[in-house]
């Protein structure tokens, strides 16, 4: 088997693993390379979209492999493409729906499906609903097929004349009921359907499970704890075995189905894992359990208005919130696009997700049709700003520093802030650390969870989040568990930390590197 690691092999995300044997091949994720694009785009500058993977292709931010859709590949790059070495992907297997797994799999041949379990492509297919303008990476499970500019024919704009999105297959790793099957394949934006001239359905999507499928290889799918839900580790089973882990943890809420899928990795002759917290100096292993009890002390002190900030489509912190809502005689109050989610989860386990909730109406110009939607099948759950800003002290509210504007018009009398997500890993996000703390002065906050000095440099708080990958000491004991004869580290800055553990087993690949085993 050959395995070559096309990115992702030293920088945190952009996982591209391939796979391959007997002209059989299949990528184990394909996701975006955040740290790769930060050296060229940041918030107002990124890849242009009417020219297709053009920008991502001249950057080599996308592998130079003609494996690409075709109405992506504008002319003046098209004779390249052809000319680039072409690898066999009879599938993708995705981890979990974070963009540094799958933001690029859209670029990928349409012929190309997608495997991942029912709750990652549930996330996914609400993603795509829910998301504006035309970031090409949002483009799963359904996309508008593009023809070049009648004008300039290096410019690739949106076919207006079909009246369909196009979609690639689905291959799940379980089953999903009907009424989540029928959201896999519902149209793709009711606004649509009103005007005949738009795209208003889904072509060609084959929803099915990846055990009825031939992919060239036998797949194995184990649900491991992640910081959003739906996560899957593999392993792929040819001449020899591989177990890959995805992202995982192991002090989340579903530790024990991470344990089970590290007994199973005992049989692989060859470990691809990552690596996420290897090598961090002072690596303190906060569980979700700790995050909770922590995070409702604070709300039982607090006064006022109480804003909670975690990163999107955590969905086990948003559940601790909740709990916390209840035991404290408040209400968790969310945004529209976490209502469509937590309606859209719904879909799997057949619970009622939003009940107790309320929804924020924000002031906006114009509300999308999939808003309309949440607040049309869900007409109790909506809450204006005049109501949250009369009972403050009766909410928690779920916002992020992306949603600070919106307070303007809350106008809360101070209150409680609690930041129970991520640290600040570069210079860009420390500025906007910088500029949250601002908003959380105007508004008199008292912040939990970070602070910002003099010097405008922040500080963070431990103890109210908790990380989504395993610490690097549950790490070395996994390993040595499994046991592998051969180990691959990616998603990681500290490759060498495997080398000074397992030097006779470790593999280091660079970015487009292969082994052969």
């Amino acid at each position: 088997m050959k395995i070559t690691v096309y990115d992702g092999a030293t920088t945190i995300g952009g996982s591209k693993i391939h796979l391959e044997e007997d002209n059989n091949g299949i990528f184990l994720d394909f996701g975006m390379n955040f740290a790769k694009y930060a050296r060229y785009y940041e918030e107002f500058i990124s890849e242009r979209p009417s020219r297709g993977i053009h920008d991502l292709w001249r950057l080599g931010l996308i592998p130079r492999l003609n494996v690409y859709r075709r109405d992506l590949i504008p002319a003046d790059i098209l004779e390249e493409v052809r000319q680039s070495p072409k690898v066999s992907v009879s599938a993708v297997l995705i981890s979990h729906a974070h963009l540094d797994h799958v933001g690029n799999i859209a670029f990928l041949d349409e012929k190309v499906p997608i495997v991942g379990s029912p709750t990652t492509m549930i996330i996914l297919k609400a993603l795509r609903d829910t998301s504006r303008g035309s970031h090409m990476g949002m483009e799963l499970s359904y996309y508008a097929l593009r023809k070049p500019s009648d004008s300039n024919p290096y410019v690739l704009e949106a076919n207006r004349k079909l009246k369909y999105y196009a979609s690639r297959d689905i291959f799940l790793t379980e089953k999903l009921p009907e009424e989540g099957m029928s959201f896999l394949t519902w149209r793709a934006n009711v606004e649509l359907a009103e005007n005949p001239n738009r795209v208003n359905y889904i072509r060609g999507s084959n929803v099915s499970l990846v055990e009825d499928q031939d992919l060239g290889f036998e797949i194995r799918a184990y649900p491991v704890d992640h910081s959003i839900f739906g996560a899957i580790a593999y392993i792929v089973e040819g001449d020899i075995s591989v177990a890959y882990t995805g992202d995982f943890r192991l002090h989340g809420k579903n530790a024990d189905k991470t344990k089970e899928f590290i007994r199973a990795a005992k049989s692989a002759q060859v470990l691809i894992t990552e690596g996420t917290r290897a090598g961090r100096g002072d690596d303190v292993n906060v569980s979700e359990e700790e995050v909770y009890q922590n995070a409702k002390a604070i709300v039982d002190d607090a006064k006022g208005l109480v804003v909670a900030d975690f990163s999107a489509r955590n969905f086990e912190r948003l559940e601790s919130f909740k709990r916390i809502a209840e035991e404290t005689g408040r209400q968790l109050v969310v945004t529209t696009k976490d209502a469509y989610f937590l309606h859209a989860l719904g879909l799997i386990d057949g619970q009622n997700h939003l009940k107790g909730l309320r929804v924020y109406r924000n002031s906006k110009a114009k509300v999308e049709k999939w808003e309309e939607w949440v607040f049309i099948n869900y007409p109790e759950i909506g809450i204006t700003p005049e109501e949250l800003r009369r009972e403050q002290e009766n909410y928690i509210l779920c916002f992020s520093f992306y949603d600070m504007p919106h307070l303007l018009d809350v106008m809360p009398d101070g209150g409680v802030y609690i930041y129970s997500s991520s640290e600040a890993f570069t210079e860009e996000q420390t500025f906007s650390f910088l500029r949250l703390w601002n908003w959380l002065q105007y508004f008199r906050f008292e912040v939990h969870g970070f602070s910002v000095d003099a010097d405008g440099k922040p500080t963070f708080e431990k103890g109210l989040h908790a990380s989504g990958h395993i610490s690097k000491e549950e790490l070395e004991e996994v390993i040595n568990d499994i046991d592998p004869d051969v180990l691959i580290p990616v998603h990681t800055e500290s490759p060498y930390w495997f080398e000074e553990r397992w030097s006779e087993k470790v593999v280091l690949l660079k970015d487009g590197e292969s082994f052969e085993v």
